[in-house]
């Protein structure tokens, strides 16, 4: 089990840490829904150093890119991040990422935690093109500073503006007396902040001075367990639940990111898919009456036929209600749509909605 920078640090705050990726992570400090609500309201600071990143650079780098993401990387300037996925051969996704173009010829990837080594593997086997890739996923950590009060907590921090950063763009700054620090304004929470990538050597120091400069605003800590209903009640894939292997970016709603204006791999047969349509779509769905839906609950018809299964479920801690996504034949994905889902012996009806959950 490897760890963290910052793990005897959560073991210090009390937190409950967990395998997590093959990383010892900190899954949740004073409660799940407490959590969730200081993101929601205020700010909260996420350890996702177990995230991965690669520096792909060179004259061939965005042909690599290009070859490799469904989004079109040419589109990005430096200082732009976007968010993509590598498909695989056969229809499939082998993970979802967020491209950082850093400089000219050089680019940042951002990959999940539990893919990183196929991931790698997959990128050097399209490499034919000789762009020079370096694998720091070991050498960096990752802060995910989030909630409204973000900005107004860490301005001292830094002498940029921080609130002129806008989503999806980042710079390439001081932060919390160290140089050199990528301040991006990406999250997977859906309530505004920063991601702060540093050098494992010098995460600790960045943590703590968050926290001095954060003191006033309510920071606190916050474990996996609330980043995992946070980006659900904004219905944001998990790589592993709502996508894998076997589901299409089509079919899981990701056609934005998915750009047929280059070639990339499996592009003639996903476009192919896009323009013929497909037989099942994820949908977003709450419960009518009280329950919790999990992942891999049957989802049902009015006849208690199966149509599919849940993909991510939970209570939201923001909306009261049981919320979830799954997997379902087309003909059940209009917004409106009645289906059930099987909790245990009872089938709950449920209501397909139009995502966001968490409207803000």
């Amino acid at each position: 089990m490897k760890n963290t920078a910052l793990s005897s640090t959560h073991e210090a705050l009390g937190a409950k840490m967990v395998p997590f990726a093959g990383y010892n992570m900190p899954v949740q400090y004073e409660g799940v829904n407490a959590e969730h609500e200081t993101v929601r309201n205020s700010v909260g600071v996420f350890d996702v150093s177990h995230m991965g990143e690669f520096l792909i650079e060179g004259p061939n780098a965005l042909a690599l890119i290009q070859k490799v993401t469904s989004n079109d990387a040419s589109k990005l300037t430096p200082g732009k991040a976007q968010y993509s996925c590598f498909p695989n051969d056969e229809g499939g996704i082998v993970d979802d990422l967020i491209v950082y173009m850093l400089k000219d010829e050089q680019y940042l990837l951002v990959v999940n935690a539990s893919n990183i080594e196929k991931d790698w593997n997959w990128i050097q086997s399209k490499n034919d093109v000789g762009a020079d890739m370096r694998d720091l996923s070991e050498d960096y950590s990752l802060l995910a500073i989030q909630g409204p009060k973000a900005i107004d907590a860490m301005q001292s921090l830094s002498s940029h503006d921080l609130s002129s950063i806008k989503f999806y763009n980042f710079i390439v700054g001081d932060f919390a007396g160290i140089e050199h620090v990528i301040i991006s304004a990406t999250g997977y929470t859906g309530s505004g902040g920063f991601e702060i990538y540093c050098k494992n050597s010098e995460v600790k120091q960045v943590w703590d001075k968050v926290f001095e400069a954060g003191a006033d605003y309510g920071i606190k800590p916050i474990g996996l367990a609330a980043r995992d209903t946070l980006r659900l009640e904004m219905g944001y894939c998990l790589y592993g639940n709502d996508i894998n292997d076997t589901t299409s970016p089509i079919e899981a709603g990701l056609g934005w990111i998915t750009k047929f204006t280059k070639e990339f791999t499996n592009s003639e047969a996903l476009e192919d898919q896009k323009r013929r349509g497909v037989e099942r779509k994820l949908i977003a769905f709450q419960l009518d009456e009280r329950g919790i839906p999990r992942q891999g609950y049957d989802i049902v018809d009015g006849n208690g036929n199966k149509i599919g299964e849940v993909t991510s479920g939970t209570m939201s801690p923001s909306l009261g209600i049981g919320i979830g996504l799954g997997y379902v034949p087309t003909v059940f994905t209009d917004v409106g749509s009645k289906i059930n889902i099987q909790v245990r012996k009872n089938a709950i009806p449920a209501t397909v909605i139009k995502l966001p959950f968490y409207k803000g």
